[in-house]
């Protein structure tokens, strides 16, 4: 893996997405993106990753901004969003068909829990239940009929043929130094039959279009890492170094989600709270 020079620039990124009003863990990672890029005279960037189009809201992304504002974190240009840039994310689609690295996936959800509960041995990932590979095998007989019938599906890659193409590959933590790329999380979705990305497939292209060189984010990303060295490698794109902090917990010991309803900026503020009392309660003084 090749090594990120000390003379280069420290390029950080803050990657919310406008799907419900920023929380407590949200100001942590900002203002950890935030200070790894100043504190070495470098640019932190802005992004908001916007694919999901159902959840996503004009009134969430305009928070996003009066929220650092509030906290006093300026980013560098002009912010990026994912659905402004579909394009990039289908040409590594294509580049990845053209290496036949990718297969349509026609399993529900429900479908997959349910084989995996009948193996002898269920893998398990750390971020949940790894795919069993069922649309993998299937012949180009039964593909093409389950695509000529108009069937819903996902495009996923084939880890294991994708491994084979690169070899051995690592990324390095500053925290935890050197990592060997695991190659046991399962053929991850790239893109959907509507959609010509996902997660792991667009936060790659949007990391190298971006010249970050730190990424920094959520312990709960830690093994996403492995996929993103594993896409940077077949699509030639350029490698960072990782820094892969805490989360803030609630009460019972919970990740902060929007999803769980965890209290938001926007509340503290209007309660009086300030910005130097939520960075004291996330533990930056």
């Amino acid at each position: 893996m090749t090594q990120l020079s000390n003379s280069i620039q420290v390029v950080t990124r803050f990657a919310p997405s406008p799907t419900g009003y920023m929380h407590l863990g949200h100001a942590y990672a900002a203002l950890f993106a935030w200070r790894a890029a100043r504190e070495r005279n470098g640019r932190f960037l802005l992004r908001i990753e916007d694919i999901d189009q159902d959840r996503c809201r004009p009134e969430f992304e305009d928070a996003i901004f009066e929220d650092l504002d509030w906290l006093g974190l300026n980013w560098d240009g002009q912010p990026r969003r994912q659905s402004d840039n579909m394009a990039d994310y289908k040409r590594g689609l294509d580049k990845l068909n053209e290496l036949s690295l990718l297969y349509p996936c026609f399993c529900t959800r429900k479908e997959i829990l349910t084989e995996i509960s009948r193996a002898d041995a269920a893998p398990h990932h750390l971020d949940g239940p790894v795919y069993p590979g069922t649309c993998r095998n299937l012949t180009t007989k039964e593909r093409s009929a389950r695509l000529e019938s108009n069937s819903p599906y996902a495009l996923r890659l084939d880890i294991k043929k994708a491994h084979a193409l690169t070899g051995t590959l690592s990324w390095n933590d500053r925290k935890r130094g050197t990592q060997t790329v695991k190659k046991d999380g399962g053929d991850v979705v790239l893109a959907r039959k509507d959609i010509p990305t996902s997660y792991h497939l667009a936060v790659t292209f949007d990391d190298h279009r971006q010249r970050v060189t730190l990424v920094t984010r959520g312990m709960d990303l830690f093994n996403a890492t492995n996929v993103h060295r594993l896409l940077q490698a077949v699509l030639k794109l350029k490698t960072p170094e990782w820094e892969h902090h805490k989360l803030i917990m609630d009460q019972e010991g919970e990740r902060l989600s929007k999803r769980g309803r965890a209290l938001t900026l926007r509340a503290l503020r209007r309660a009086g709270e300030s910005p130097a009392g939520v960075r004291n309660m996330v533990g930056f003084e």
